[in-house]
């Protein structure tokens, strides 16, 4: 893994490392890329605005926010989101991480799926839904200079992610009709998804 782009940083120490490794296990090539991809993002947003974040913390949930799509962590009751919040309370327990900082973690995996919070009141949320947002839909894309985002695509390609994450929503919409997914797919987010600028050559 790539530990900088563009004059942008990964944490390093255990927890990291282990949030990349079980995002690159259990998530296929393109939502692994998205998964780092979105904290690239959400880390260069906040450094060109000098806002002070827990790198760490901010990593380690988007490395894990999007895991209950897949299979194995997949819940057939909750929504995603709040699946992966559980997901990343186990994870970030066996890494010995306090109860307060656990809940951390499962919050900002819910609230990237929630309406935008102020950086003031939560920056690794807003982090994450700025990350999650100009990834997915190109959402806020213009605040990105276009050789951070080329180097960005360069080091972690696209690999048909829109299509395919687009596929996985509809999934969740059909199964949970009342999550958030669901209010997305009901709207216009699939076509601004698989028009994402960062997919035009």
């Amino acid at each position: 893994m790539l530990i900088e782009v563009a004059g942008v940083h990964v944490p390093g120490g255990r927890a990291a490392e282990a949030a990349q490794q079980v995002c690159e296990e259990y998530a296929d090539d393109a939502l692994y890329h998205h998964c780092v991809r979105s904290y690239f993002f959400g880390a260069a947003w906040a450094q060109a605005r000098g806002l002070d974040f827990d790198r760490e913390l901010f990593f380690v949930s988007a490395l894990l926010h999007d895991l209950a799509l897949v299979a194995p962590f997949d819940s057939h009751t909750l929504p995603f989101e709040e699946a992966g919040g559980h997901l990343a309370r186990v994870f970030t327990a066996g890494l010995g991480w306090p109860t307060e900082r656990r809940d951390r973690a499962a919050e900002v995996i819910v609230l990237h799926m929630r309406d935008d919070v102020a950086p003031e009141v939560d920056v690794e949320s807003r982090l994450l839904q700025v990350g999650t947002s100009a990834d997915v839909s190109g959402s806020g894309l213009e605040a990105f200079n276009p050789s951070f985002r080329k180097a960005l695509v360069a080091a972690y390609p696209r690999l048909g992610f829109a299509k395919s994450f687009v596929r996985l929503f509809q999934d969740q919409a059909e199964r949970k009709p009342e999550c958030a997914a669901a209010q997305l797919v009901a709207g216009e987010w699939a076509k601004r998804t698989v028009r994402n600028p960062l997919d035009q050559s």
